[in-house]
């Protein structure tokens, strides 16, 4: 019996993966583990076992069932809070029906309808930078208004309620907020949501996603109102601080190899898209969100998952696959095998706004090496502070100029 592991394991520095992770994929990719309740849990760390499990329907992913595995005492709360459910906490067939109520204003062809506006936000945001000169935070100044504010505009929020918000979904999404905070933070962007989605139904303008639901989903009754309000707390806290951090992370990287971007500013129809893919692959943003729960006996490269017991598929892990990326720790935007990267998860919950995380990635590092092409770290690569080493890797600023 492989011995168990405590998990989350911590990066050694920086933005390396945990050494574990090269340790289980060669010697157990199926190996057992301990999280912080003591509750058992299967690491699936290889890409080939990622990919089964998670077209396994024999895995669930509803979050309140017993023995779901959660990695902090405000992720507990938050499953458990009460509230509705959204399609990504759901098997088929309902996770199947609400999901597709979302995804036609998601789809690579709506995508690119919105990347005109995204590409305007972005050079709002550049010339605010210009005019008030470097050095400064480019998190901060860009990185994260960015995304927040492509999906505030999506969802149709007042800009005069984006700080608050932000706040907000800064507390409830942290790892290392308790679960008090975490709770009370939910609870208040619920409520939030509740009277935006009131004053919807009332003047629903047909230029958002909230105001869309209304008119073709609840007003028909193909959706309750409780959970058009959760589908659209889903839309404001999901992924936005993940896709921050990808800009974040991909300039640093970008600036690292200087060859590569040089070659991205000659041809970047080609290879700006290309680096992102590559960025999603190397950093891997969102790299605990991957759990499950088997609802059967499960066999999984010869090993028993047995019913009622968690797993997480490693999705850091299986983006550094030897068997898939050749030289994986080395960040290269010329790697031909990107399509197979699971930054954004895989099979049927594969993230729904992929898409569009791609286009904000695209429209970022374009937008600031085109504008800013003297871009660089305004301090020693060795200050820059990484997020807890336990945590998906983040940065507290990143400090830049040009």
């Amino acid at each position: 019996m492989a011995p168990q592991h405590d998990f989350p394991f911590s990066r050694p520095k920086g933005v390396e993966p945990p050494a574990e992770y090269k340790e289980l994929r060669s010697k157990c990719p199926v190996a057992p583990g301990r999280l912080f309740d003591g509750s058992k849990i299967w690491l699936i760390s290889r890409h080939k076992e990622l990919k089964e499990v998670l077209q396994d329907g024999r895995f669930s992913k509803v979050r309140t069932l017993p023995g779901f595995p959660e990695l902090s005492p405000g992720g507990k709360a938050a499953a458990q809070s009460g509230n509705a459910a959204t399609f990504v906490d759901m098997d088929p067939p309902e996770h199947t029906k609400y999901r597709g109520m979302v995804w036609p204003y998601l789809t690579p062809e709506a995508v690119e309808q919105l990347r005109p506006s995204i590409q305007a936000k972005a050079d709002k945001l550049v010339d605010a930078m210009i005019a008030r000169g470097g050095p400064l935070d480019l998190n901060e100044a860009f990185s994260m208004p960015l995304p927040f504010r492509v999906i505030y505009d999506f969802i149709g929020i007042p800009e005069a309620d984006f700080a608050y918000l932000s706040a907000n979904v800064a507390v409830r999404s942290s790892g290392s907020s308790n679960a008090k905070d975490a709770a009370a933070a939910a609870d208040d962007l619920v409520k939030y949501m509740d009277n935006l989605v009131a004053e919807k139904e009332r003047n629903p303008t047909g230029k958002d996603l909230i105001s869309e639901l209304v008119t073709k989903q609840l007003r028909p009754g193909h959706m309750t109102r409780e959970q058009l309000v959760q589908t659209a707390f889903l839309m404001l806290v999901a992924g936005n601080a993940t896709v921050a951090t990808q800009i974040n992370l991909g300039v640093i990287s970008l600036l690292q190899h200087p060859d590569q971007l040089a070659a991205m500013k000659a041809d970047p129809a080609r290879l700006v898209p290309a680096a992102t893919e590559e960025i999603c692959r190397f950093h891997t943003g969102s790299s605990y969100a991957l759990r499950r729960l088997a609802v059967a006996d499960v066999q999984v490269d010869g090993q028993l998952v047995k019913k009622g017991e968690g797993i997480i598929a490693l999705n850091q892990s299986a983006n550094r696959d030897e068997s898939v990326f050749p030289d994986p720790d080395r960040f290269d935007i010329h790697r031909q095998s990107n399509p197979q990267q699971v930054g954004f998860g895989y099979g049927t919950h594969v993230c729904v706004a992929e898409w569009l995380a791609r286009a904000e990635i695209q429209v970022a590092i374009g937008t600031l090496f085109r504008r800013l092409p003297n871009l660089r770290l305004a301090v020693p690569e060795s200050q820059i502070q990484y997020s807890d080493p336990a945590r998906d890797v983040g940065l507290a600023a990143l400090p830049v100029t040009w």
